[in-house]
């Protein structure tokens, strides 16, 4: 792999890196949500997430008071720990939801320039 490559790799790592937090409170926002289920809705969208960027992230979007968790009995072995949104978290939401908008709007317009 040629330098060029790696900087493309990394460039599109850092992109994605970048907007996980929004997408994983968007996934949380529609519903409690176990976390292997939020990395495959990631995964289907193109957004490759590891448990091992996951956790972390789910810990601290929590210590801020963005998420909340609850464990929930499970018919194939031990509860499992289910991830909501918290009122705090949705105001979180709406704002990097909002500021995402923007955002793809003015590069939208600065690289479709003819």
């Amino acid at each position: 792999m040629d330098g060029n490559t790696l900087n493309i790799s990394n460039s599109k790592a850092q992109l994605r890196k970048g907007v996980l937090e929004l997408c994983i409170l968007a996934i949380i926002h529609e519903a409690p949500v176990y976390p292997s289920d939020i990395i495959k809705k990631l995964k289907d969208a193109q957004l490759i997430v590891v448990e091992g960027t996951l956790y972390p992230l789910l810990n601290r979007l929590k210590d801020a008071g963005y998420l909340e968790y609850n464990w929930q009995e499970s018919r194939s072995g031990p509860p499992r720990k289910y991830y909501q949104i918290t009122e705090y978290g949705k105001q979180l939401y709406q704002e990097l939801n909002e500021s995402w908008r923007e955002l793809v709007q003015s590069v939208h317009q600065t690289t479709n320039h003819k």
